[in-house]
């Protein structure tokens, strides 16, 4: 009988908000896979988990995920040799019947690692059980941890990867709320956007939200190059 697979959201740093229906499942999992954005280095959802959890016993399976895309033909190909590489693994274990946990950040729905690995599994295994157990975004624990509402009644919210700058502007003119994710690389081209449309006083900056280096920046006038970070967004509410 082939294994059922588990995605579980860790949420966006602290581990007391995983879930009961989380912890329960990491427990009774033999095998856990964890996707990391380095090969050398360590996973931030595996040491969320390792706080909540005793791992002692468990098989864990490593999955280095590139946390970048290119349209380089040749790197594009490498990339997806990796994924294919933890497709490999993760199937094998599933067909001979072991019960697995593939964890992230955040909530699996939403930007996450696994979707890369979803229909692939699928091709292999077509009647594959896979449950997606939900986790806290970084944007609701930014907004909880800012104090924010993010919004009321008819009022409309829209999020964008900060990267999609062409965007930002129209953006922000049509929506009441705008989160603008991972911001860490145009920063400083979003903070002079929102000075020209006189809404630095209406923008927060949030880092590693639920983290114990955690940092709030309600006024984007200090941020300095130094509190930038992959683990950052921008909430922006008129």
């Amino acid at each position: 009988m082939t294994g059922a697979l588990y995605v579980i959201g860790v949420g966006p740093g602290d581990p007391e908000l995983l879930t009961l229906k989380a912890v329960r499942l990491l427990k009774e999992a033999p095998c856990i896979c964890v996707p990391k954005g380095r090969e050398e280095g360590s996973s931030l959802a595996l040491s969320i988990v390792e706080k909540a959890v005793d791992l002692k016993g468990k098989e864990i399976i490593e999955a280095h995920f590139p946390m970048r895309k290119t349209k380089l033909q040749g790197h594009a190909e490498e990339l997806d040799a990796k994924w294919q590489g933890t497709v490999d693994v993760v199937s094998k274990k599933l067909l001979s019947g072991v019960n697995m946990v593939f964890i992230t950040i955040g909530d699996p729905t939403f930007y996450s690692t696994f979707f890369y690995l979803y229909d692939k599994l699928l091709e292999l295994i077509p009647l594959l059980n896979i449950e997606f157990v939900p986790g806290i975004s970084s944007i609701n624990a930014s907004a909880s941890r800012a104090k924010l509402c993010l919004a009321l009644a008819d009022e409309k919210i829209a999020v964008l990867p900060a990267t999609y700058t062409d965007g930002i502007r129209e953006t922000l003119e049509k929506f009441d709320t705008v989160v603008l994710m991972k911001v860490h690389r145009v920063f400083f081209l979003v903070r002079e956007l929102l000075g020209d449309m006189g809404l630095l006083d209406k923008a927060h900056y949030i880092v590693r939200a639920g983290m114990a280096d955690e940092r709030i920046f309600d006024d984007l006038r200090t941020v300095k190059e130094e509190d930038l970070n992959y683990f950052s967004l921008i909430v922006v509410k008129k």
